[in-house]
């Protein structure tokens, strides 16, 4: 294959694999947990991220990973000790950063940079190796964190008043999960955007739950299925000339919608075949 012959297709492949695998991975427990929509709360923060660093000359990738660690902590903590439910918080949050990241941008010298799209949209193939050494750490730390401590953030996602009566420690569990979303959402950015990253979070593991019957069943197909979508979405954005982002989120939305009629006809046939004659 000519993509092959090509460093900046080489590592954006490679980037493209460790989203693959790390996105569905934090992904199944926001959506056990009903938090589909944090990635993209957090993806808006972590463009104010992107604004401080291009204002400090300073590398975008670790500014964007403090602030989208620093909300990622803020919805936790409010949402366990505070008084303003879950979804306020993620809404402030939401706004807050994208405001933010707007004002913060305009005052760039020389006006809005014009490598912003990349963070917003994906721009794989700008993938330097030193951005692929960052992705590769972070994503180990973060399939290390939920595969190690995956049957304690299940327990956590799964109830919470359980797990607190079972002397599980909640309140570190459910913070290292939002720490460990945010470093997704930071190490996805230059693969599928911020403004698209939930998509790849959730998506692929939407679609492996209406194939499977159970939480571990998700995991196992849900990840492989981030991985395809990511690989076949760099290879078609390369030889179609498409943004990468997009491209892979329609992958995996089409997988969804195949998947949904697929399961649409075994259940009906199920329904059949136990209806009275």
């Amino acid at each position: 294959m000519d993509i092959l012959h090509y460093g900046f297709m080489q590592r954006a492949l490679i980037a493209s694999i460790l989203i693959g695998l790390s996105a569905p991975s934090v992904g199944v427990y926001l959506v056990q947990r009903r938090l589909s929509l944090i990635g993209d709360g957090l993806g808006h923060v972590a463009l104010a991220g992107v604004a401080v660093g291009v204002l400090t000359s300073t590398s975008p990738v670790w500014t964007a990973l403090v602030a989208a660690v620093a909300g990622a902590v803020a919805i936790e903590l409010i949402r366990a000790k505070g008084r303003t439910s879950g979804d306020v918080a993620l809404a402030v949050l939401f706004y807050g950063g994208i405001a933010g990241g707007v004002v913060l941008i305009s005052q760039a010298p020389g006006g809005t940079p014009s490598n912003l799209n990349a963070y917003l949209f994906g721009a794989i193939t700008t993938t330097s190796q030193t951005d692929l050494v960052v992705f590769a750490v972070l994503s180990a730390v973060v399939l290390l964190v939920t595969h190690g401590l995956g049957r304690y953030l299940f327990a956590v996602s799964n109830d919470e008043e359980y797990a607190t009566a079972s002397g599980l420690p909640v309140l570190s569990l459910n913070l290292l999960l939002a720490v460990m979303t945010a470093v997704t959402v930071v190490v996805s950015m230059r693969v599928v955007g911020l403004l698209l990253i939930s998509a790849l979070m959730i998506v692929p593991i939407a679609t492996a739950q209406l194939v499977t019957g159970s939480f571990r069943a998700t995991v196992l197909v849900g990840t492989p299925i981030g991985v395809v979508v990511s690989v076949a979405g760099v290879v078609t954005s390369y030889y179609q000339d498409t943004p990468s982002g997009g491209t892979i989120v329609l992958f995996a939305i089409g997988l969804f919608v195949l998947a949904a009629v697929v399961a649409g006809l075994r259940d009906r046939r199920r329904r059949l075949a136990t209806a009275p004659s």
